[in-house]
């Protein structure tokens, strides 16, 4: 479980990305963390990932305090985002085996979770290539493989299917879908409303690093396209030109 209290970010200058953000994010769903470029979505995914320290309120991933015990916090989280990078001049099978090693696991679960990750993601066709020769999608695959090595309770995916093609995005989307049904939390953070339609039990919009809703996602589209619903709250008015 990830429970947010009033989590608050102010950078140097005065600039607040994040305002009294609330929210819980429950096991067996995936919770959409919705807002338009800059609205502080990413920020709030990393204090609850102990990248940034909050400025104000508080944070728990799985019962640990993101301030208190951030490595206990890091144990139980996956954090895939747009950042998220690969050595090029390994190949994708090396990448694991390297950030296994980080994790601690041992040689033996190291080997155990390749071959589970490789048949969920479907690396085999290419994973022993350096990864300087991967396709956007390829790269994304194994990232998210990099992510769940080590089988957290916790995932977060920050717009895990951006640049991707219509093949490699749905290959993704059902490994989201697994994650679910395994019971694990997961917050997904996207701009594709189809995404959030298919996939999100639970949603909450950001809007200017304040939160502006959150609720169930059919309780928030009331009977309308969720992309209507999220225009609607964070203030969009279509501007009508006239010839």
């Amino acid at each position: 479980m990830v429970i947010a209290k009033e989590l608050t970010k102010e950078f140097s200058g005065g600039k607040l990305a994040v305002s009294n953000v609330s929210f819980t994010a429950r096991p067996g769903e995936i919770f959409g963390l919705l807002g338009v470029n800059g609205a502080g979505k990413t920020t709030t995914l990393r204090m609850l990932s102990t990248v940034l320290t909050p400025t104000a309120g508080s944070a728990t991933v799985q019962g640990f305090d993101v301030e208190k015990e951030p490595t206990k916090v890091r144990e139980s989280i996956g954090f895939l985002s747009t950042s998220t990078a690969l050595y090029g001049r390994l190949s994708g099978k090396e990448v694991l085996q390297y950030f296994g090693r980080l994790y601690g696991m041992s040689s033996d679960k190291i080997k155990e979770r390749i071959e589970i990750v490789e048949s969920l993601l479907k690396l085999g066709e290419f994973w022993n290539r350096n990864c300087d020769s991967y396709s956007t999608g390829q790269k994304q695959r194994v990232s998210i493989a990099r992510t769940i090595l080590h089988d957290p309770p916790v995932l977060f995916f920050d717009e895990p299917t951006a640049g991707l093609d219509i093949v490699s995005a749905q290959t993704v989307m059902e490994f989201i879908e697994s994650c679910k049904a395994a019971g694990k939390t997961v917050i997904f953070s996207t701009h594709i409303m189809s995404e959030v339609e298919r996939l999100c039990d639970h949603i909450a919009v950001i809007h200017d690093g304040k939160l502006v809703a959150d609720g169930r996602t059919e309780d928030i589209r009331a009977g309308r396209r969720l992309e209507e619903a999220f225009l609607d709250l964070v203030g969009y008015k279509k501007e009508l030109t006239h010839a």
